[in-house]
């Protein structure tokens, strides 16, 4: 009985010993000696590998400079060319093709006799309504003169005089029927392929050719409503048209119909351009870019550098601290304008030359904060020694330089016209495809006046 007991007792000492043990590991104070420390803060000490104490290292951020540049508020759409006049021509009265005054794709000027229809018949009718208008004439006069002489009654003359109206009448009407019998071309254009032949038999309304004025063709394409307020006449949008690639071309916008369709809540607008070199056709797919208006020196920073939060847009700004050379971190809202690819305008918060975090914002988490830049630019990764001295260096150079218009504009478009080489070739001698094409260029725009204007 008393070994049994001294084994329990044993037992029980051995439990409490581990017991404790496990006590002491799971709650072991922290090293409190200066090695300690000294081993724990080496790792964030300035220079890599240092034993001493030291402030641990800035968060790292990259940055870039508020810039400013031309920004043009515009958007993009795709539309289709028409003719600016444009009419199928189609005969009033039924008859026999006599004439064809016209060749496929000949220029007609207005009032030119196009086609001519058998017209004996109506020649007849001419010369018999002449004829008759002649007698009706002599005896009305005939019948004045035996008026005054009390010969016939007054009523006599009243008849003649209203079968002389008739008999003119039925001049009028002979001739009228005669020259309905001749297609003439309503105004300067350039014919299609005709439909008809000498000989056939047309009956009123048949097709015989369509006549188009593309001496400027419109533009016809639709925006989204929220832009109705934006668009207006006489802006100016650039087309591009995949049947001809690289060449880019200057719309003069005209209309915008007040009516905005309710099935897209879209908005139809109408430009025109000036087609004198005879390259654009009707029919021709456009892609379109309205341009609403620019704007000279808008500043603007990297679409990264905003953080958008409750409805609102940040950007942190790195300025200068208390010591010298010291860079820290700044909060500021700001109100953006226009994007555009990886560029955003902004409106208030900013000034030109400031500098903005583009990346490491998650670093810094309130106002104050010691920043470090960095540029990766750089080899390394760091800047050049005195970079950090005072405000952060230089960004990369914008996409476009400042007060220059960006690609696509209407100056560059307008370039488009005269090429390289101009009315000579490269070897200094004329040119006589591009001289041909500048003499057609001559004379007023046909955009800035009216349709039915004379040339």
């Amino acid at each position: 009985m008393a070994y049994k007991k001294k084994y329990a007792v044993m037992a029980l000492l051995g439990v409490c010993a581990a017991s404790g043990a496990a006590w002491w590991f799971q709650n072991k104070p922290a090293p409190t000696t200066e090695t300690s420390k000294a081993s724990v803060a080496g790792p964030a000490t300035g220079a890599p590998g240092a034993s001493g104490g030291g402030p641990a290292k800035a968060p790292a951020v990259e940055v870039a400079k508020v810039e400013t540049m031309t920004l043009v508020d515009e958007t993009q759409a795709v539309g289709s060319l028409r003719s600016r006049q444009g009419v199928m021509m189609r005969p009033e009265v039924g008859g026999r093709v006599k004439q064809i005054f016209f060749n496929d794709g000949q220029r007609v000027r207005k009032g030119q006799v196009m086609v001519q229809f058998e017209d004996q018949l109506q020649l007849a009718q001419l010369s018999q309504a002449k004829a008759e208008l002649s007698i009706a004439e002599a005896n009305h006069k005939r019948n004045q003169e035996l008026v005054m002489q009390n010969f016939i009654s007054k009523r006599s003359l009243d008849e003649s005089g209203a079968a002389l109206e008739v008999a003119r009448a039925k001049l009028a009407l002979a001739d009228a029927t005669l020259q309905r019998l001749k297609v003439l071309a309503p105004f300067d254009g350039i014919t299609g392929l005709k439909q008809i032949n000498v000989g056939d038999y047309l009956k009123d309304g048949a097709d015989m050719v369509n006549v188009e004025d593309i001496d400027a063709v419109l533009l016809d394409f639709r925006l989204p409503e929220r832009f109705q307020a934006k668009i207006r006449a006489g802006q100016k949008a650039q087309l591009s048209l995949d049947a001809l690639p690289g060449r880019s071309f200057t719309a003069i916008v005209q209309a915008v119909d007040p009516l905005i369709e309710a099935n897209g809540r879209s908005v139809g607008v109408r430009g025109c351009i000036d087609n004198r070199q005879q390259q654009l056709r009707p029919g021709m797919f456009a892609r379109v870019n309205a341009v609403f208006g620019s704007r000279e020196n808008a500043l603007v920073i990297p679409e990264e550098a905003i953080v958008p939060q409750g409805g609102r847009a940040f950007v942190v700004k790195v300025v200068a601290g208390e010591k010298p050379g010291a860079l820290i971190s700044e909060r500021v809202v700001v109100k953006v304008g226009l994007r555009q690819p990886g560029k955003v305008e902004i409106l208030e918060g900013l000034a030109a030359g400031d500098t903005v975090v583009t990346a490491g914002h998650q670093r810094l988490q309130k106002d104050g904060t010691p920043v470090r830049v960095v540029d990766l630019s750089q080899p390394g990764g760091a800047r050049p020694a005195g970079a950090q001295a005072g405000a952060p260096g230089p960004a990369p150079a914008a996409s476009a330089p400042s007060g220059s218009a960006p690609a696509g504009s209407a100056s560059a478009a307008g370039q488009q016209w005269s090429g390289a080489t101009g009315a000579t070739g490269a070897t200094g001698k004329p040119n006589p495809q591009t001289a041909s094409k500048t003499m057609a260029m001559s004379g007023p725009n046909p955009c800035l006046r009216g349709t039915d204007a004379a040339r």
